[in-house]
């Protein structure tokens, strides 16, 4: 299985996402076979793409001349059997809806190759248990983020029965593509991104239901704290700023200390003060890592203020 050697792609689901990745396979010179059952989808589909390739050419990330090429290499259809039989991977993107999910997997079983990487770019559902298929080695999750075309993480996840081979050679097509993917050790409800995402978004409405602030004013609080901090420390490394020990503090008003903070703290690895925590920093005292930070910091904040991030869209 060498990913250089894949040539044609199937993407299923012409949607807000599928039609997004079949985009980025077609940058990367492969050829994509684009299936939906509605045709007035994959017309839309080729309007998009057409529209996102010259948002990216104005910005110089696609050469003008190249996007003709790009828009050939993409062959929408609604016939899935043809489509299927001379693939060798398919990236599953229909609606978010187990039985559709069931019966498109129960028709490429069928259609594919028997060596076919067969791929969902679901986070949210568990496709090892929904596909029913003869072959569940092949079965992978590949679980890309909106605008699949502008976002670089691509989430890779195993089920319990996906064989190695069929995990690196997606790990490696994704970088092919010049995707950055992050390979979970099994499939986890929601992988990384979504479950965090869903827990912030269950204390906004929590916020919002009680009136204790307006959507305007959450966003804004979320942009101009966390929208500068997280694209520099992440929400683990930012706790190795906090400290850990007050980290343990705080956890101890709320009940319960996290089993992996007490255990840093009982070693003297309190971050960035100590060289040590969640993160090593190899020995560069207190002073050099804050300046690193702050200095990331600044720029940011510089560039966010510069495109005027802060106001709403």
């Amino acid at each position: 299985m060498d990913p250089r050697g894949v040539s044609t792609v199937l993407v299923v689901g012409a949607g807000a996402m599928g039609h997004s990745i079949a985009q980025v396979f077609a940058q990367a010179g492969i050829d994509v076979e684009l299936v939906d059952l509605d045709e007035g989808k994959l017309s839309r589909a080729m309007t998009l793409i057409q529209s996102n390739l010259d948002l990216l050419a104005e910005c110089g990330r696609v050469p003008s001349a190249q996007i003709p090429e790009i828009v050939a290499r993409i062959r929408p259809s609604t016939n899935l059997a043809a489509a299927a039989k001379d693939t060798g991977f398919v990236l599953e993107a229909v609606n978010e809806a187990p039985e559709i999910k069931q019966r498109v997997f129960s028709q490429l079983d069928r259609f594919c190759p028997p060596d076919t990487v067969l791929a969902s770019n679901t986070s949210s559902l568990n496709i090892f248990k929904i596909a029913r298929i003869k072959r569940p080695e092949r079965l992978i999750v590949a679980h890309w983020f909106a605008p699949p075309h502008i976002i670089p993480l691509v989430e890779v996840a195993p089920g319990p029965a996906t064989l190695p081979k069929v995990i690196a050679f997606t790990t490696a097509l994704m970088q092919r593509l010049g995707k950055r993917p992050l390979v979970l050790k099994q499939y986890v409800p929601a992988l990384i991104v979504n479950r965090i995402q869903n827990s912030i978004a269950r204390v906004v409405w929590e916020m919002l239901e009680k009136a204790w602030a307006t959507p305007e004013q959450i966003d804004l609080a979320v942009k101009t704290s966390l929208g500068i901090r997280l694209p520099i420390v992440g929400v683990v490394q930012s706790v190795d700023f906090t400290g850990l020990d007050v980290a343990a503090d705080i956890m101890r008003g709320y009940g319960a200390v996290s089993p992996v903070v007490a255990e840093k703290v009982e070693q003297g690895h309190l971050g960035a003060k100590t060289s040590k925590g969640l993160y090593d920093y190899g020995g560069r005292s207190e002073e050099e890592i804050l300046t690193k930070r702050d200095r990331q910091y600044l720029k940011m904040l510089e560039h966010l203020e510069r495109i005027r991030a802060f106001d709403p869209i």
